[in-house]
């Protein structure tokens, strides 16, 4: 009698893969165990719970390409996010400011000399410019740098004796 183990082989999904299908079929992401295409026209889903979920792989694969697409807008949304927050605080730092809560949304924060409220500073998206106001509500400024925004607001270089 010969004895053979079994070795546990590690899912070919990855944590995004997971991801994907679950935003697809509605489910969380540890729900899902592994997918299997039957003859080329049924995408199976396997469950932890050892159900299966069949969907037809031409939707399932549009699916996977419109979520991909989203995710990769996202994450290059937050990568974008980040230069725009180490710009701003760069000339922040340079000219003694400082801001209060980034709205990533609108990219767009309060700036603060000491206590002083100064003004609002962001960025615009389409236009790829910054924008300024020195109050609340009114119209945006535009300006080719968040320098420049700055200088705009009425924030001189502050001069090191």
């Amino acid at each position: 009698m010969t004895q053979t183990t079994v070795n546990k082989q590690q899912s070919p999904l990855t944590e995004s893969d997971r991801q994907i299908i679950a935003t697809i079929i509605q489910r969380h992401p540890e729900q899902i165990k592994t997918i299997w295409i039957d003859c080329g026209i049924t995408v199976w889903v396997q469950l932890t719970n050892g159900g299966w979920l069949p969907f037809d792989r031409n939707w399932f694969a549009q699916r996977v390409a419109e979520e991909k697409l989203s995710l990769e807008a996202q994450e290059n949304l937050h990568r974008r996010n980040q230069e725009l927050e180490a710009e701003l605080k760069q000339a922040c730092k340079e000219q003694g400011l400082n801001y209060g809560e980034v709205d990533y949304l609108m990219f767009s924060t309060r700036v603060y000399q000491g206590h002083n409220f100064v003004g609002i500073v962001g960025f615009h998206r389409f236009s790829s410019l910054w924008t300024y106001r020195r109050r609340e509500r009114g119209n945006d400024q535009y300006a080719s740098s968040v320098k420049d925004a700055l200088t705009k607001l009425g924030v001189r270089q502050l001069v090191t004796v």
